[in-house]
């Protein structure tokens, strides 16, 4: 069996269902099988599927760089995958917060979006990820050609918004967002720095 088939019958599968594993405990914890969310369950629960969110992009993000370090193209195969993970955990946080926090009430979700920043800038971010899980198709990138890298490239923004979202919502203990904002500076100053080598290779 070739490397590619091993990870198309194998490996995805494996990763597939590890990335899910998450959204198992979330359930399992919601419905006491394996513990308990604590005095504030719809925090909790906010809190992880948005955490989770923020370490798929992060994933998805890494997947380039640590492909060009050890050369293992192999990995960009999971890119994709990890991008609609993004998408999946992003989605679920949002839906928490409409349902349970808000109760489906129009008037305080619009009231909540207009008046408190993060909440704006967060479904910025998840308006954008709609976009690209939309166009994540292979036919979709065939329809778009060029302008389908483009769009795609916003990832980046979404994952600074992403960041900047936490940051806002925590307001005083910043450490966690602080360690995702340090880890996107460094996945952003690698694709720079990418970027520029390959800017003096086509300018020689």
């Amino acid at each position: 069996m070739d490397t590619l088939t091993q990870i198309r019958l194998i490996w995805k599968p494996l990763v597939f269902l590890a990335c899910l594993v998450p959204f198992a405990l979330v359930a399992g914890d919601t419905f006491g099988i394996t513990g308990r969310l604590g005095a504030n369950p719809v925090e909790e629960i906010l809190d992880r599927f948005g955490n989770w969110g923020l370490r798929f992009v992060m994933l998805t993000l890494a997947v380039t760089p640590a492909r060009r370090i050890t050369g293992w193209n192999w990995l960009q195969r999971f890119r994709r995958m990890f991008g609609l993970f993004t998408f999946f955990y992003v989605a679920l946080h949002f839906l928490t917060w409409l349902v349970l926090d808000q109760g489906l009430l129009m008037s305080a979700i619009l009231e909540d979006v207009v008046k408190r920043p993060f909440i704006t800038i967060g479904v910025v971010a998840l308006l954008l990820l709609v976009a690209l899980a939309a166009t994540s198709t292979n036919g979709m990138r065939r329809r778009l050609g060029k302008r389908w890298q483009s769009l795609h490239n916003t990832v980046y923004l979404i994952a600074i918004l992403g960041v900047w979202h936490y940051w806002w919502q925590v307001k005083l203990d910043a450490f966690e967002p602080m360690i995702y904002a340090v880890i996107l500076a460094i996945l952003l100053g690698a694709r720079i720095a990418h970027a520029r080598r390959w800017g003096r290779r086509r300018g020689q």
